[in-house]
């Protein structure tokens, strides 16, 4: 499973690189808005200088002409950029256009098996489910998952099935069990994936043996 992170932050991008598992990075006008970037194109070129992998860079269009005018200027930040796109009609045909000109697209905003089909069949690079904004709604995100899984498989799609609107490691651990290529998360998480209380209890107990021994070892020197 690949890991992205789901920020805008350059401090969290690069914290998460420098861990050494980060594979990429999604991107949306919320997050963007919440740090106050006002260059996007040019916040977008730094973010693709610290991460080798895929950036995904959103339009803010919702008309065809217009998308896919914006998805070939942020295509042509950096070879890294995958454009994300909506998932309405005018996005799929969008899609449907972008890979025949072999730009890349992250489809998102998908909340049902179907729309992941469609946007399979329009040969998106990435589906990105919002598993976390079901949950909040008391439906199952995870049920996505498994189902859009299913149905890829069946048919031999070779779109990335991206979790995204990941709340906790629970989504994470569920999602990679259900066999999704990607998951993206807020740094938060990735941390969260770390820690785990009888790790932390037992280096304090390795640590304080270790010091014990420093101690009676002096003493005997001495």
């Amino acid at each position: 499973m690949k890991f992205f992170i789901d920020t805008a932050d350059l401090d969290e991008i690069q914290e998460a690189h420098d861990l050494g598992v980060l594979d990429g990075v999604t991107t949306n006008p919320s997050l963007c808005a919440k740090i106050g970037v006002a260059d996007f194109e040019g916040h977008i070129a730094k973010i693709c200088n610290i991460v080798e992998g895929d950036v995904s860079a959103e339009v803010v269009s919702t008309e065809y002409d217009e998308i896919m005018t914006e998805a070939r200027h942020l295509a042509k930040i950096a070879d890294n950029v995958v454009v994300k796109v909506p998932l309405i009609k005018d996005g799929i045909k969008a899609i449907r256009s972008l890979s025949d000109e072999g730009i890349r697209t992250n489809c998102t905003l998908c909340f049902s098996p179907t729309q992941a089909l469609l946007a399979a069949k329009a040969g998106a690079t990435y589906i990105s489910p919002f598993i976390g904004r079901l949950d909040d709604i008391s439906d199952d995100g995870m049920q996505l998952i498994e189902d859009i899984v299913t149905i890829y498989d069946n048919y031999g799609f070779e779109t990335e099935i991206l979790a995204a609107s990941i709340r906790h490691p629970m989504h994470v651990l569920e999602s990679a069990r259900l066999g999704a290529d990607v998951a993206t998360m807020p740094l938060k998480v990735i941390d969260q994936l770390l820690h785990h209380p009888k790790t932390d209890s037992g280096l304090e107990r390795f640590l304080a043996d270790w010091d014990k021994l420093q101690e009676k070892l002096k003493e005997t020197a001495e």
